[in-house]
């Protein structure tokens, strides 16, 4: 009697051991399948319901229920992109660049770098910013055989115009009072009479002790240059880090980085973070990345 006792003991804990294992496994799966999902959403959301995100289920300044339901269509596309651009596959015709004034203008006192006439990516932002035309007028629409001639309004009937301070430029160019872009990084002191062959740095204090140290290399056989921040995982460029955009100086005589728009901010990270910054601006961290203050 005892020893059956014993073996129904036994064998009861061993069953209670099967069925805990069982359910650990299936929680282990669940949790993991979760925090699967969780890192998926978070991956990908960037973009999808941001203010860059003009569908109509984005949180843009146009809101039209009629619009396409494709994201990247409103800046990209794969097909007969703007040759002018200096963004990838730019779906949006440029302004003029002599029609901008640049910070120099505004008689700053303390700028020492030369300014360029606004190009590179900055030229590419600015098709939507400086609202001069429609956010949602692009070049090529989405669908076979709809491109548009001289732009196709995605959003039938909508002005679509940029407003508020996001309009930089007010549509009549003046971005004298914007942090200036096409000016070259800490004074110039890593312009060269010819372009990087290989990583290094450049000491900024050489020139401008204002400045933090940016760091070079090839990158796809062109030249690079960023300055590398706090939320940076190594010294390779990063999103995270500060891009600054290979330009000419002096006439062309140069070649140096140059600080644009997409040097502080990355277009394609809207989900929360603020004005797009490429970090958290807490404590005035993309400033004090290149700023040194």
């Amino acid at each position: 009697m005892n020893n059956c006792l014993i073996n129904k003991t036994f064998i009861n804990q061993i069953l209670g051991r099967v069925i805990m294992n069982r359910l650990l496994t299936r929680f282990t799966i669940i949790a993991g399948l979760a925090g699967a999902l969780a890192f998926s959403t978070s991956a990908t959301a960037a973009i999808t319901g941001s203010e860059h995100d003009l569908t109509p289920t984005g949180n843009s300044q146009v809101s039209n229920p009629t619009a396409t339901n494709e994201i990247c269509v409103y800046c990209h596309t794969p097909h007969a992109a703007s040759t002018a651009a200096a963004a990838p596959l730019w779906n949006k015709t440029l302004a003029d660049p002599a029609g901008f004034d640049t910070y120099d203008n505004g008689n700053s006192s303390t700028i020492d770098g030369e300014v360029l006439a606004v190009g590179s990516v900055s030229l590419a932002c600015l098709s939507c910013h400086d609202g001069s035309q429609a956010m949602d007028v692009v070049i090529n629409a989405p669908g076979s055989g709809l491109a548009g001639v001289g732009g196709t309004d995605l959003n039938t009937g909508s002005t679509g115009l940029m407003g508020g301070i996001a309009a930089i430029g007010g549509g009549t160019g003046d971005l004298t009072n914007d942090h200036p872009i096409g000016i070259e990084y800490a004074a110039g002191a890593c312009n060269t009479a010819t372009a990087p062959t290989g990583a290094g740095t450049c000491a900024a204090t050489a020139v401008d002790p204002d400045f933090a140290t940016a760091n070079f290399d090839v990158i796809n056989g062109a030249a690079a240059y960023w300055v590398n921040s706090t939320a940076g995982a190594g010294t390779n460029r990063e999103k995270v880090d500060m891009i600054l955009y290979t330009r000419s100086f002096s006439g062309g005589a140069l070649t140096g980085p140059s600080v644009e728009c997409g040097s502080c901010h990355d277009p394609h990270e809207g989900g929360g973070t603020v004005s797009f910054m490429r970090i958290s601006n807490e404590q005035s961290n993309v400033c004090l990345t290149c700023h040194t203050k």
